[in-house]
């Protein structure tokens, strides 16, 4: 069975500007394409680019980002700039790409910390996401009634909840978790 085509593959590198610690697509005519692709969010007439998008779009060279002033802005300079915005973007991130290399579309999360939504491939934007993925570091300690407490919500909302475990290598390992009645 062939892998299906990565998503990044199917768009053409577009244009945006990062204007306060913030990624703004300025392609106006891109917006349905990249949102149909499972990239931004529309906020009014802005089509916003989370940092975790960003940085994946940067490291596939299917964005070219700029700041205000016309300066370039590269992987590594936007990765300082999320990590101060946001203390889980580098997480997110490689969870994000990791998803996004085997053909999934992946959306911002619920709140359960770090957390993403992932939907079927060829599901998105017809069907709801099937899982919930959230990260755990590897020798980060994560309390048991807090795991427990995320599965059972996100059972309520029929998820299927995924830990995405990193380790110090960068690798990502997933595992379903269930709720078990004893």
């Amino acid at each position: 069975m062939e892998e299906p085509q990565a998503q990044e593959e199917q768009i053409r590198p577009f244009k945006a500007i990062l204007d306060d610690g913030e990624v703004k697509v300025e392609e106006k005519d891109r917006f349905g394409e990249l949102e149909d692709s499972g990239y931004g969010s529309r906020e009014g007439q802005e089509l916003r680019l989370r940092d975790f998008e960003a940085l994946y779009l940067l490291y596939v060279k299917k964005l070219e980002l700029e700041e205000k002033g016309g300066k370039k802005v590269g992987f590594e300079r936007l990765a300082e700039v999320s990590q101060k915005n946001a203390g889980d973007s580098w997480t997110k991130f490689v969870i994000y790409r990791d998803l996004r290399s085997r053909g999934y579309i992946v959306r911002e999360g619920f709140g359960f910390g770090t957390d993403l939504r992932v939907y079927e491939r060829g599901d998105y934007p017809k069907k709801p996401a099937k899982y919930v993925v959230f990260a755990l570091d590897e020798g980060i300690e994560k309390g048991m009634g807090d795991l427990q407490k995320s599965v059972k919500e996100m059972a309520k909302m029929g998820k299927e909840a995924i830990i995405a475990v990193i380790e110090r290598r960068g690798e990502v390992i997933y595992y379903k978790v269930s709720r078990a009645r004893f």
